[in-house]
């Protein structure tokens, strides 16, 4: 087994002083070469680590909790996103699980998250596997040198192999991720899936930074122009979010996790985490690229008899995973810092075929779409669905919301105000009729729109609103056909569309009541309207 060089942390603060091995900040190669001999997982063909995650290939939202103290009683958004967790509870656990680690090797590494050097936090990774925690050198920021005798701001233990028992522990069931912001630890049990460590650490700073300091958190990319413009693109999963952000011509400031203080963004993370379903070198390069020695594959499958990896075989799940460092890209921005965004772009993935591929937005409708965080998921892979599903996710992140998700919409209303900000609507899903009738907008088209509002081409041509979500869509954009522009015409029956359009705006109005108690009236009038028809 490897050993450890560097000089050892202080864990008697967690009891884990006595553990049998402590590997420290071992480079990338030293964990893969440790967790090839605890036969963690294999190579690729490109170098790549690939590993399999276990029981569970997503996080799981309905076991991850906050400790209910003093700092969250009467300032997070409690309900079936943030669950309560009881504080001696949490501290019941946590010693049963330093026990269960007491004995084992683990794995520890010192980072940071934001690359704000005003806004950063020093993170510590305890891990059961060497995986884990080369997935944690690539996602969080990598110090020069690590100080072992600083004891961090927040401290992240994951045990894999340790299942509770829901019966004593308190939990659901017998895997857990658990936030207790008096202690600042994150406690991940019985699940082998590394995005448990990432959204932790993301759901901290969602609260963290809007409510101490203003700063807007957002789960989005974001990259720069040659001119220095910032853009940042929102999106839930499958949206295009990583894909349209990786753009050869623009540098890239971060894939998914972002914080807007006053006059700049910056990324949380050091790495990326991108879904490998399908990729390809023609359609994602840089992504393609970036899987070579070093990079963490999760739950992908080879081409039978090789290492090659089959990016389109989605038998172990949809949800195929990679995870590198942002200096994989050639042309990321280091420090990933850029400044206050000109455009930003709501991405979302139409299944219905009813929204427009591209639209700009007024302050209110952004904050409305923001609130909304809409997209539609195609349920195929569940037996008699055919159907498209809505799927509404608060500030395209609700998962990892610990506050009121229109603090989060107010805050991004009033940056977009005091920075005359840009902002469009993009449907990367179906046109010319929902899914199974339709087809799915060509990434080239989708490319060219984004460029022609990055390039200022759509503030000089004409709009026309949308009769039922009151969107001003463009009348032509550089190398898009036009019958494309306005989704209605792209349908072979228009009354079918128009009725189409007002169920859709029916979920939208419903999924939004939640929320109106707590908006500005001006806010709740950018909600799409019902179109009566004769």
């Amino acid at each position: 087994m490897i050993k450890s060089t560097a000089t050892l942390p202080d864990l008697s603060y967690l009891q884990l002083d006595g553990a049998a091995n402590v590997f420290y900040q071992l480079t990338p190669a030293e964990l893969i070469e440790a967790a090839l001999l605890r036969n963690e997982g294999v190579l690729a063909h490109t170098g790549a680590l690939a590993v399999d995650t276990g029981e569970f290939t997503g996080r799981s939202p309905k076991d991850r909790f906050i400790v209910e103290d003093d700092i969250t009683r009467d300032n997070v958004w409690w309900g079936k996103v943030n669950l309560k967790f009881d504080a001696e509870k949490f501290d019941a656990l946590l010693y049963k699980v330093t026990c269960y680690l007491a004995n084992k090797d683990i794995f520890v590494r010192d980072g940071s998250a934001c690359a704000s050097e005003k806004y950063s936090i020093a993170i510590r990774v305890i891990s059961e596997t060497a995986y884990q925690n080369l997935f944690a050198y690539h996602l969080f920021l990598r110090p020069d040198v690590a100080n072992a005798a600083i004891k961090p701001e927040w401290t992240i233990i994951a045990a894999p192999g340790f299942r509770a028992d829901p019966a004593t522990d308190g939990t659901r069931q017998h895997n857990f991720s658990i936030i207790n912001f008096t202690r600042k630890m994150i406690l991940i049990g019985g699940t082998g899936y590394t995005g448990e460590i990432k959204k932790g650490i993301f759901s901290v700073l969602n609260f963290i930074l809007p409510h101490y300091n203003k700063v807007l958190s957002m789960h989005c990319s974001a990259n720069i122009g040659n001119k220095g413009d910032t853009a940042i693109f929102f999106g839930l999963s499958g949206t295009g979010k990583t894909t349209l952000s990786a753009d050869p011509e623009r540098r890239l400031i971060g894939d998914d996790e972002h914080g807007w203080a006053d006059d700049s963004v910056f990324n949380f993370e050091g790495g990326c985490y991108a879904k490998c379903i399908d990729l390809t070198a023609e359609n994602e390069p840089q992504i393609f690229n970036a899987i070579k020695f070093g990079a963490l594959l999760e739950n992908i499958n080879f081409i039978d008899g090789t290492r090659t990896v089959d990016f389109a075989d989605i038998r172990k799940t949809e949800n195929t995973r990679v995870a590198y460092p942002v200096c994989n890209i050639n042309n990321a921005v280091i420090p990933s810092v850029g400044d206050a965004p000109k455009n930003i772009f709501f991405l979302t993935a139409d299944a219905f075929g009813i929204l427009p591929p591209v639209s700009k937005l007024t302050p209110e409708q952004a904050m409305y779409h923001f609130i909304s965080g809409y997209t539609a998921k195609v349920a195929g892979t569940e037996a008699g669905v055919t159907e498209p599903k809505a799927t509404f996710s608060a500030c395209f992140g609700e998962a990892f919301l610990p506050l009121n998700p229109v603090k989060y919409a107010e805050l991004l209303g009033n940056k977009i105000k005091e920075h005359n900000v840009k902002v469009w609507l993009i449907n990367t899903g179906w046109t010319g009729g929902a899914f199974g009738t339709g087809t799915r907008m060509k990434l080239r088209y989708t490319r060219a729109m984004i460029s022609a509002a990055l390039n200022g081409d759509l503030d000089k041509v004409e709009y026309r609103e949308h009769p039922v979500f009151n969107l001003r869509m463009p009348t032509s954009c550089p190398n898009v056909p036009e019958k494309l522009l306005n989704p209605r015409d792209t349908w072979d029956n228009a009354d079918a569309y128009d009725e189409k359009a007002n169920d859709l705006a029916l979920l939208f109005n419903r999924n939004f009541e939640q929320y109106a108690p707590y908006c500005g009236q001006l806010v709740i009038n950018a909600a799409p309207g019902i179109v009566v028809t004769t």
